[in-house]
């Protein structure tokens, strides 16, 4: 198995003037197509203010950054602090415009880069016997 593998942004996080839209760089404009038949997409980006040697060694983070919740694996959490800085969000689309994508809101910085993007389809497997923590 690799060790490393390539990950090169296809677009950029912007947020304006409360406006949330994701700029999808020209060269990818063509993988938009038919994107604008669903309501949700999964965006995945990276958590690039994280990017330093001892935010990827993180490896136990309290949830939520709150102390009264148990110290957790990275695993187990959603925190930006981990190993790969792969953050995942789903995302309503309010509209699309040429290579921009409008979204409702975004729990993402200015600037992020956008790895990929995945149409959103709900899983009906996923809705039955989910067990969750007390502190989520």
């Amino acid at each position: 198995m690799k060790d490393r593998f390539d990950i090169f942004p296809v677009g950029v996080i912007r947020k304006q003037n409360g406006d949330v839209c994701i700029e999808i760089f020209e060269k990818y404009g063509d993988a938009l197509l038919g994107l604008d038949d669903f309501s949700h997409i999964t965006v995945c980006y990276w958590f690039h203010e994280n990017d330093n040697h001892e935010k990827r060694n993180t490896l136990q983070v309290h949830p939520r950054k709150d102390k009264n919740n148990p110290l957790r694996g990275v695993f187990a959490t959603h925190s930006p602090l981990r190993p790969n800085l792969i953050a995942i969000s789903i995302c309503k689309i309010l509209s699309i415009k040429d290579t921009t994508i409008f979204i409702e809101k975004i729990d993402a910085l200015d600037g992020s880069p956008i790895i990929d993007i995945k149409c959103f389809i709900p899983s009906r497997a996923l809705t039955s016997e989910i067990k969750l923590p007390d502190w989520v």
